[in-house]
């Protein structure tokens, strides 16, 4: 495994929207594991693929329950909202409240290509949606409420 370099703000890379992933390859497992490395050694719960410089939709996160792998994540519903604490590995140093949905649920592939469907809740919903909205190239900063 590798630790990958973290492109950050003003890379126009990030803002960028992801290919999806037709078919699941070596090379994409071997991302998906180094990307977990960069992640855990940043340290963060989540990480985009555009994040390192690859524009392609694949989402690595870690709340605490254990690495989740999703290729091809798609939110296919939202419910109720909630304000929290939020950052970046791409934005390093700057947290903001962001307000988000409360629980999401998520569709896509594993990395077998086996379809998957996740139901998630607080931080975890916060991390798929963060991580989601990366492969649309869209930063947890555009949210902020102008002044």
């Amino acid at each position: 495994m590798a630790l990958l370099k973290i492109l950050t703000e003003g890379n126009p890379i990030l803002r960028q929207k992801s290919k999806s992933i037709d078919k699941i390859t070596k090379r994409h497992k071997e991302l998906a594991k180094n990307m977990l490395e960069t992640m855990y050694n940043a340290p963060g719960v989540g990480l985009a693929a555009p994040q390192v410089g690859v524009l392609e939709r694949i989402i690595v996160i870690d709340t605490g329950d254990g690495p989740i792998v999703v290729v091809n994540p798609q939110i296919i519903s939202r419910e109720g909202e909630y304000r929290d604490a939020e950052g970046c590995l791409s934005i390093p140093g700057r947290n903001e409240y962001i307000t988000r949905s409360q629980q999401v649920v998520v569709t896509g592939m594993d990395l077998a290509g086996k379809k998957v469907k996740i139901e998630a809740s607080g931080l975890l919903a916060r991390a798929f949606q963060h991580e989601t909205d990366h492969l649309d190239g869209i930063l947890f900063i555009d949210y902020l409420e102008e002044t």
